[in-house]
């Protein structure tokens, strides 16, 4: 059997030639066997999962000697964990990474997360993950589905999340997070003159054409994220946003669709090129290289006393920085409108 091998951002191995005349689904079920044939089926067809860099159907006979790729975006692995064995969560590595956390007993843990630290492990990037740091700060996380992460945080996207510390808590928090009954509260800098309030309902799934995006699409999940103007700067306002699903880069996506990309979003926004020009010369807006977004307040019933609970964590530092030079350009050019 081959070993798949990390290269580049993607696991690969090289077809034995033995298996001549195989479907190509069949020998991607025994080389990358930590994931379900049908899983692999859909990567294949979604390209994910290549032949030598080329795009193969489902049923193609391999030849032997070909190289199989395959190279998921971190969020789409991130929701095939619960898919892997137990031995390849327990093969992951724990290491001893600073958790920021916010409240720990021997139900839950919540952690304010910094922006840039990966919460799974991916190809190209096993190590220094918040499910790394887990396993080391709490090993017999092992025994509960991807670590105990009950839902994600994008890599650059700061603030709050909660972790189960049992199987019991995980199921008790994933009902609640299905039932809509978990509460999750950002602040985001958002591109625009942002209404006062509003409601956006619309279907998000995997963008037609690149397949690493997300998008509104009418064939996608039920999204629903509501958001309202808490102050205006030039060009910009921040904005407070809750959330009712929680589907990937929700908030993005949806801010974007209503034409209110986040300030830094360099997946969804277009960046610096839509601000006013005394705004994006601004060198706190042209460092900002993050979606300016964090999860400040996290609402949930405690799995263990059934007691409700809600935890709050104030913008990162860069976020405010953000936010004060905003303000003090605006407050100067109204001063100079004045004049």
């Amino acid at each position: 059997m081959p070993e798949a091998q990390e290269a580049e951002g993607a696991v690969q191995a090289r077809i034995e030639p033995s298996w001549s005349g195989k479907r190509l689904d069949a020998v991607a079920a025994m080389i990358f066997s930590s994931y379900s044939r049908s899983r692999l089926q859909s990567w294949i067809v979604d390209g994910y999962l290549t032949v030598d860099g080329q795009t193969r159907r489902n049923k193609d006979k391999v030849l032997g000697g070909e190289l199989l790729s395959l190279q998921l975006p971190p969020d789409l692995l991130a929701d095939t964990l619960a898919d892997t064995d137990d031995t390849s969560l327990s093969s992951m590595v724990a290491q001893d990474i600073e958790l920021p956390i916010v409240f720990e007993d021997e139900h839950i843990l919540v952690i304010n997360k910094p922006a840039g630290l990966v919460m799974h492990p991916a190809p190209g990037n096993r190590r220094g993950t918040l499910l790394n740091g887990l396993l080391h700060h709490c090993p017999s996380l092992v025994n509960v589905p991807r670590a105990g992460i009950v839902h994600r945080l994008d890599k650059e996207t700061s603030g709050l999340c909660v972790v189960a510390r049992s199987l019991e808590s995980h199921t008790h928090l994933v009902r609640q997070l299905q039932a809509r009954e978990m509460g999750r509260n950002y602040t985001a800098v958002a591109i625009g003159d942002v209404p006062i309030n509003g409601t956006i309902d619309a279907p998000i799934g995997r963008h037609p054409r690149d397949r690493k995006r997300m998008a509104v699409t009418d064939n996608g999940k039920s999204a629903i994220t509501h958001y309202a103007c808490i102050e205006r700067f030039l060009g910009c306002a921040r904005i407070a946003v809750k959330l009712e699903t929680g589907r990937t880069h929700q908030i993005r996506v949806h801010m974007t669709h209503v034409g209110h990309a986040l300030v830094g979003d360099p997946v969804y926004g277009r960046r610096l090129a839509v601000l006013p020009r005394q705004v994006a010369n601004v060198e706190a807006v042209a460092s900002f290289k993050r979606q300016a977004l964090h999860a400040t307040q996290l609402s949930l019933i405690h799995p263990g006393s059934e007691e409700p609970m809600t935890f709050d964590a104030p913008m990162p530092e860069d976020l405010v920085h953000l936010c004060d030079a905003l303000r003090a350009t605006a407050e100067r050019a109204l001063v100079e409108g004045r004049e």
